[in-house]
């Protein structure tokens, strides 16, 4: 098998090619892109709905020549492009669902749909996928299998794991796998590579602290959750102040805490949500163990109890090392320096990315959405200025790839 070494070491000069920025015949159709964005915006579906959105990619795609499967996941749909004998197989991801989220951006395009909005750009990145693969299939440089995945419910950390349970890779084999995220106050248009642990880990822990109620005048006489919960919510602090290496992330964070009707009652329970984040494997451990430790730990010491449900949600996005190095080459040799970030910091979002990553070697890479409001937030808005460069980098890398 041709390794990626033997692919960068073969690559085209820069000056030579001519690969100095975004390809002209992306730009010249950009308009439609645009517009199939725009579109997709004000149409948003949530996880597992995103039938209209899943309709109108398998349709275009099959205008384009592609081989179009649906209904992988209920609404994913997949695009397979063949072309020359090449062995290699190369598959490039875009999320396709939004969020519960009242749009409040005021745009022409804005959501049609009442509580629904694409607030997190996937209508962006399903678009920027479709004009790299309108292009691709005009393409006279791919020599190989190219597998464009429009992923359902990665908002809710469901839709990679489901595809693969389903025998997405079975069916769909690739040596490698790609995906990217635009990002907020990033330059327009800038890229950010990361090696290694790129995107946290995200689990959860739903808590009640359960205690005796009474009068709030006679406290002597209850067992008081929310003290009790008071305490554990300080403590569980310490857990990275004092477990996690100091040369570590790690992240815990109560979201909620609820209880009591009435100010001079005393409930009965409290109840607390909380998410844990980290970037390696050992620390995710070791927030597993603590966080329910340190809980219940608080409440015992105060006469209460605690009944923890620690949900693992889904693993750091842990890039490989070679895929990176390519695809920070191919950007290098399409931008130029000045668009490649030369200090791309790890981010502790999360991504459903990182179950393609424990199945393939690949890469997650970010897009610079320029100044603005951010990731899910209801004034959010998807800027289309980066659709050219962003389709350009995704036809650069399968022409590379696949060459």
């Amino acid at each position: 098998m041709t390794s990626l070494r033997s692919v960068l070491s073969s690559r085209p000069d820069a000056a030579q090619n001519g690969a100095t920025g975004v390809e002209p015949a992306i730009a010249a159709d950009i308009a439609r892109f645009v517009a199939i964005r725009r579109d997709f915006h004000r149409h948003p579906e949530l996880a597992f709905k995103e039938r209209r959105t899943a309709a109108r990619i398998a349709e275009l795609l099959g205008e384009w020549g592609y081989e179009v499967t649906q209904g992988l996941a209920e609404t994913g749909v997949v695009g397979t492009l063949r072309r020359g004998n090449g062995f290699r197989a190369l598959a490039l991801r875009a999320d396709i669902d939004a969020l519960p989220i009242r749009e409040a951006t005021d745009k022409p395009y804005a959501s049609e749909r009442e509580g629904v909005m694409h607030a997190c750009g996937h209508d962006g990145h399903t678009t920027i996928l479709l004009a790299a693969a309108y292009h691709l299939a005009r393409s006279d440089k791919i020599n190989g299998t190219l597998h464009l995945i429009f992923q359902p419910a990665e908002e809710i950390g469901a839709g990679a794991n489901r595809l693969i349970s389903e025998g997405l890779f079975n069916r769909f084999p690739a040596d490698a796998i790609f995906g990217l995220h635009n990002w907020p106050g990033v330059p327009t248009g800038h890229f950010g590579f990361i090696d290694g642990p790129a995107m946290a880990s995200v689990d959860q822990a739903i808590v009640r602290i359960t205690g005796k109620g009474g009068h709030g005048a006679a406290p002597h006489e209850t067992v008081d959750p929310v003290v009790a919960a008071a305490h554990a919510i300080t403590a569980l602090q310490s857990i990275v102040s004092r477990n996690v290496d100091p040369l570590d992330t790690g992240v815990v964070t109560v979201g909620a805490i609820h209880g009591g009707s009435a100010s001079n009652v005393i409930p009965e329970w409290v109840d607390l949500k909380i998410t844990t984040r980290s970037f390696r494997p050992e620390v995710r451990r070791l927030l597993a163990q603590r966080v329910p430790a340190v809980i219940r730990a608080q409440a015992e010491s105060l006469g209460a109890s605690a009944d923890v449900d620690y949900k693992l949600g889904f693993p750091s996005v842990i890039n490989a090392q070679n895929e990176t190095n390519f695809l920070r080459q191919v950007a290098l040799d399409t931008f130029g320096e000045e668009q490649v970030l030369a200090d791309f910091r790890p981010r502790t979002a999360s991504e459903d990315f990182s179950f393609f990553l424990d199945v393939l070697p690949g890469s997650f890479f970010f897009v610079g959405n320029g100044d603005g409001a951010p990731l899910h937030s209801p004034a959010y808005d998807f800027n289309d200025a980066i659709l050219a460069p962003a389709a350009t980098f995704w036809v650069r890398i399968a022409e590379r790839f696949l060459s």
